[in-house]
């Protein structure tokens, strides 16, 4: 069932502050990336528009900035093309917040068992968590990344509950898991169950970590310390979007701001937990934007010395409420997603490993991508319900063998590697079949057959 397109008065407006426009020369920028320094804002958006001073894509100047974030890709990681033995377990699509992007979520009160129709949605218990995992651990996998919906019962752990059902507040989008027909548990109880056999914990976002203490006086290293006690092992740096508030005030105003999630990030690193960054361009925001969140996140890096890569994220714009209510009519072309990754190699200078996502982009130019600054594909990812309901049409899983032929048909080196790329395994592409080893259950054995 399509969603009620709001009244236009309702409808966020697109008037920003912030536009691409610097005293810069596209010139300076490109010398300034060739040597290496470190660039400024007006630089990165001089690269990331092919130049302020023309309109639309200059074709050779892009050429010009590809080439300069290939060679420092080469510098930097060298020739390998890593990937990792994944799979992703998010535990419930219920979820208030709203955000115009997103086709993930079902509204929560579709979950609760006084709800009569039927939805699309679902919610996991503890106890089917961890047999999903522990199976994908049986077959080789050893990181499950697990990023949810904001269900309304679910807290941080039993104390938290406690506060929560104590409290009369109504500003705390809380309901008892009694009003449910499926009892999500608590999040340390979720990531309790998913810590199996070694298997590497990639879990709970800034945004998630802010619902695990709404309602309490608790800091976010107090969260996440119990978190990291319950079996965390790293947290994926989504729910960023864009990192400016006059975006995030139009694509999701139900998310917490720029400052809050960077605080969120920090503590992360605070209580000795790695963590990755993303950046989700290609809707409303402009180039100016796109680079103000780059630098927000070298900052960040600055600061904390522990984001392993950084992810572009490609907006699949069918089947969301910005373009169901008018306000896009397409995601990002395919210049635009060349030169995110070349600038973002080229910016983030503090952050080695750029990924190449080809659940956005496709095979194809997933593989492009890796020639325009990019030295990471993702992983095998069994499972992947986000992009999938946002209308993409790229696949949901992939074999270590079509990883070996894809990067070895373009003269990389296929490396397998662990969640935080300290474990790295090169493979011989004659050396057939092709599986996962790093895993505490791994043995070569392929995870799924090659398409």
């Amino acid at each position: 069932m399509s969603k009620p397109v709001p009244d236009s008065d309702q409808i966020p407006q697109q008037d920003f502050e912030r536009l691409p426009e610097t005293d810069q020369a596209f010139e300076n920028a490109l010398a300034k990336a060739r040597a290496g320094e470190r660039l400024t804002v007006a630089d990165g958006i001089e690269l990331l528009t092919t130049g302020t001073d023309r309109e639309g894509i200059d074709r050779e100047r892009k050429e010009q900035v590809l080439e300069a974030a290939d060679r420092r890709r080469a510098e930097v990681v060298g020739e390998e093309v890593t990937f990792v033995a994944n799979l992703n377990n998010n535990v419930t699509t219920a979820c208030n917040t709203g955000c115009l992007f997103c086709n993930f979520k079902d509204r929560s009160e579709q979950f609760r068992t006084s709800y009569q129709e039927d939805h699309d949605g679902f919610t996991k218990r503890p106890a089917e968590s961890r047999e999903i995992v522990r199976d994908a651990v049986e077959r080789g996998v050893y990181e499950v990344t697990s990023v949810s919906g904001l269900h309304p019962a679910f807290a941080l752990d039993a104390e938290h509950r406690e506060i929560l059902e104590a409290s009369e507040r109504e500003d705390l989008n809380y309901r008892s898991p009694e009003e449910y027909d499926t009892d999500p548990g608590t999040y340390c109880e979720q990531i309790e169950a998913m810590s199996v056999d070694g298997v590497h914990v990639h879990s709970m976002t800034p945004e998630e970590a802010y619902h695990a203490r709404r309602g309490t006086d608790w800091s976010y290293e107090e969260v996440f310390g119990r978190l990291k006690d319950a079996g965390l092992d790293s947290v994926p740096g989504t729910a960023a979007e864009i990192l400016v508030d006059e975006v995030r005030d139009v694509i999701c105003p139900g998310k917490i701001g720029t400052d809050e999630w960077l605080e969120a990030m920090e503590a992360a690193a605070d209580v000795g937990l790695d963590t990755t960054a993303t950046i989700m361009y290609g809707h409303v925001e402009n180039e100016a934007h796109r680079v103000l969140h780059l630098d927000r996140i070298r900052e960040l890096q600055d600061r904390t010395d522990n984001i392993t890569e950084f992810v572009p994220l490609s907006f699949v714009h069918q089947n969301t409420p910005l373009a169901e209510y008018g306000m896009v009519d397409s995601g990002a072309s395919t210049d635009e997603d060349e030169l995110l990754i070349a600038v973002s190699r080229l910016y983030l200078d503090n952050i080695d490993h750029i990924q190449s996502s080809w659940v956005k982009y496709g095979d194809a130019q997933g593989l492009k991508m890796l020639n325009c600054g990019a030295d990471d594909f993702m992983g095998t990812i069994l499972s992947e319900e986000i992009t999938k309901r946002a209308g993409g049409d790229y696949g949901e899983f992939r074999s270590f063998q079509e990883y070996v032929d894809m990067v070895s048909s373009i003269g990389r080196i296929p490396v397998e590697r662990s969640t935080d790329y300290r474990q790295r395994r090169r493979i011989d592409p004659d050396d057939r079949p092709h599986g996962p080893e790093l895993g505490p259950k791994a043995d070569g054995t392929p995870l799924v057959e090659s398409s």
